[in-house]
């Protein structure tokens, strides 16, 4: 399967199965940012349920059309502390966060202008942590339509219905299961054994 994909913030569980079932992965780079969409943002499992995390970033006053590409991350807060104090709430007692906590710490520690830049670097961070060889291309143009498999709208959360089998999650007694969230909470719920988990599930 050759798949098309928007980079996303710690992408979505489909997005990351689409990626451990594909032969060839291409990123979308030509697209316009779409608000309110994973592109920068994502969702986790906290104490009180399911939880977003959204990164800020700066918008132009004279351009409403930006690519995706060219969006910077607002430095105004530190969205970075906030968001590891919420995973570390979330995950500090799941089986797996002591185990990839430093895989993922550089995410929150290196200041990124971009957030395209940063989005990538959580794919590849996750891909090593899952045991993935991940190689990928980058579109130079941009197409409504391809002729493979086209996986996009998955950075909609909105768009993405996709209905997966059940594994532990740590607050589950208290809120039930929660489909779909960020690939982090599969990471630290089932550590080496999520890529498995993704290869099986039906896309």
């Amino acid at each position: 399967m050759n798949i098309l994909l928007h980079p996303t913030y710690f992408p979505s569980i489909s997005q990351f199965a689409a990626m451990a079932q594909a032969k060839t992965v291409t990123f979308e780079m030509e697209d316009n940012f779409q608000k309110q969409t994973n592109r920068n943002r994502m969702y986790i499992y906290s104490p009180n349920g399911i939880q977003l995390l959204n990164i800020p970033v700066k918008h132009s006053a004279e351009n409403s059309h930006q690519k995706t590409k060219d969006i910077k991350i607002e430095t105004a807060f530190d969205w970075q502390k906030q968001h590891f104090k919420s995973l570390e709430a979330a995950y500090r007692s799941s089986p797996f966060f002591e185990y990839f906590e430093d895989d993922i710490m550089p995410i929150f520690e290196k200041k990124h202008t971009f957030l395209m830049d940063l989005n990538l670097e959580t794919i590849e961070i996750v891909s090593k942590c899952l045991g993935i060889k991940l190689s990928y291309n980058k579109t130079e143009e941009y197409f409504r339509e391809v002729d493979f498999s086209d996986f996009r709208n998955l950075a909609n959360g909105k768009k993405d219905s996709y209905k997966f089998e059940e594994y532990p999650q740590v607050f589950e007694e208290k809120h039930g299961y929660i489909n779909n969230l960020s690939i982090l909470d599969l990471l630290f719920n089932e550590g080496r054994y999520a890529l498995d988990y993704l290869k099986k599930q039906k896309l």
